[in-house]
């Protein structure tokens, strides 16, 4: 049974779960154009990316700096792979289903990195006016994807009125072991540069 998570709340992984596909969903006003961009930072003790492959978003899905899915980035460089950037979302409020997923090879994420955490941003959100209280039914999860079982759920309640990015969660392992955390942190008048900002200051 998965477990339906609050903010800040966390769940400790299965020590022999491998692969898992974080799912992330939302629906937005019928008839407008909206494009949200999920992407991840695999972070060090530092909080920072240790190089330029650890940010995966549209441009860079794999590690490896490809922008479409590829026969060969069946996985990630390294343990994190983007299945790709969802630019339909003229969708209704009722919408269903994850609206994109990373992939995670836990037994292959590199020993120095200590946290994933999961993002989503607002493309032309300046151009188009638009911000997270004209988006609904926000939520993060954890899947195994070995038997596609939801392992847990965070379901974003909050109310971002003004917020044009928000930190959705993370998998972390502060001593060794995975766990998956709810973050749910807003962001006002910024948008995927302000992560780029905020964890890959040496890169600037």
């Amino acid at each position: 049974m998965a477990i339906n998570l609050n903010k800040g709340g966390s769940i400790n992984l299965d020590k022999g779960l491998s692969l898992v596909g974080v799912g992330l969903g939302w629906a937005t006003a019928e008839g407008e154009e909206f494009d949200l961009d999920a992407s991840a930072f695999m972070l060090g003790a530092d909080g920072q990316i240790p190089n330029e492959r650890a940010m995966i978003f549209y441009n860079n899905l794999c590690g490896r700096g490809h922008q479409k899915s590829c026969p060969g980035c069946a996985e990630g460089m390294d343990g994190v792979r983007h299945t790709g950037d969802d630019r339909g979302d003229e969708a209704s409020e009722d919408e269903e289903g994850d609206r994109e997923t990373l992939i995670v090879d836990l037994s292959k994420v590199p020993s120095n990195i200590k946290e994933i955490v999961f993002v989503v941003t607002i493309d032309q959100w300046q151009a188009r006016r638009q911000n997270f209280g004209q988006v609904r039914n926000s939520y993060i999860r954890v899947v195994n994807q070995a038997n596609d079982q939801e392992i847990a759920r965070y379901e974003l309640t909050e109310d971002f009125s003004s917020e044009t990015a928000v930190e959705f969660g993370k998998l972390c392992r502060p001593e060794g072991n995975w766990k998956f955390c709810a973050i749910g942190i807003g962001y006002k008048s910024v948008g995927l540069e302000k992560f780029v900002e905020k964890f890959a200051r040496a890169f600037q």
